[in-house]
């Protein structure tokens, strides 16, 4: 359960996530006047940091423990990737690839529960950092007084290990909403997660950013109607993202460069605040590919 924020900060509204209470204006601009942008909308594994090599190996340590002979070398696990939620990867596995023994519900998300203590332990340990460009990003808005939210179906447990390990202790604390885990009734692709945390941010689609690593993350923001930066990442692959507003390989750093893949025109050698709200509220910005 995620249980964040200082007392009367912030609501805990379930197990799978917790929302700051802020009071939002009603937004109701004259039709075709362009939209600010008032939040950032951040998944999480292979956006905030390359999370699934990790994720592979916990997944084969909860099986060696469980004494079941499956693993999951990468070239698999790319494949089981195109299905959301670590429950419903394994679920899919057993089904499609005759995997034995052929596990009950319960005996999946025991299972599950213990790839995720796997994953946890290692992310506290130190072992994940957050992709370039993603904490200076965090850092502008906080100075600009942008909400960041996150949208995620992986386990509420794996969202607080790595905001707290990367973040600090109260690096939850930085995200107005986080959605995560089983929220929503349908994962990615499906536009539930966004339209959970929109609600929740009392904003329009045309107000935020979201930023994904996945043709499954774009096709869930764009679903909802949100604007989409792909990063792309290890697992994330380069293709069917012309959906995106803009493709590149990284958010940048001083002295790491990003790189447009597909897009508008970058100014500089890093995606900033600036240039997001740019894309956002000048959205005749023609892409160069």
């Amino acid at each position: 359960m995620l249980a964040i924020g200082p007392p009367g900060g912030y609501s805990s509204l379930g197990p799978a996530y917790a929302v700051r209470i802020r009071a939002r204006p009603n937004h109701d601009p004259s039709p075709g006047t362009p939209m600010p942008l008032r939040a950032l909308i951040f998944d999480v594994d292979g956006t905030l940091a390359e999370t699934e090599e990790l994720h592979r190996e916990s997944f084969n340590r909860a099986f060696a423990d469980a004494g079941l002979g499956w693993n999951w070398d990468r070239a698999l696990y790319a494949r089981l990737l195109d299905v959301t939620g670590g429950k419903e990867r394994i679920a899919h596995y057993i089904g499609a690839h005759g995997a034995a023994p052929a596990l009950d519900a319960a005996a999946i998300a025991k299972l599950h529960a213990a790839k995720t203590a796997h994953y946890t332990d290692a992310v506290a340990a130190g072992l994940l950092a957050l992709r370039p460009g993603v904490a200076r990003l965090l850092d502008e808005a906080e100075a600009a007084r942008l909400p960041v939210a996150i949208a995620t179906t992986t386990t509420p447990a794996n969202v607080e290990a790595l905001l707290r390990a990367t973040l600090g202790e109260r690096g939850p604390e930085r995200f107005a909403v986080i959605g995560a885990g089983d929220c929503v009734p349908a994962k990615k692709p499906a536009p539930d997660i966004y339209h959970f945390v929109l609600a929740r941010l009392g904003l329009r689609p045309e107000e935020c950013i979201a930023i994904e690593d996945t043709e499954n993350g774009l096709l869930s923001a764009r679903a909802a109607g949100i604007p989409t930066v792909i990063t792309v990442s290890l697992y994330g692959g380069t293709d069917r993202l012309d959906a995106a507003l803009a493709v590149l390989d990284h958010l940048g750093d001083p002295g790491q460069p990003c790189h447009m893949l597909r897009g508008p025109s970058l100014h500089g050698t890093m995606l900033s605040l600036a240039q997001l709200r740019e894309w956002v509220e000048k959205p005749n910005v023609a892409p160069d590919s």
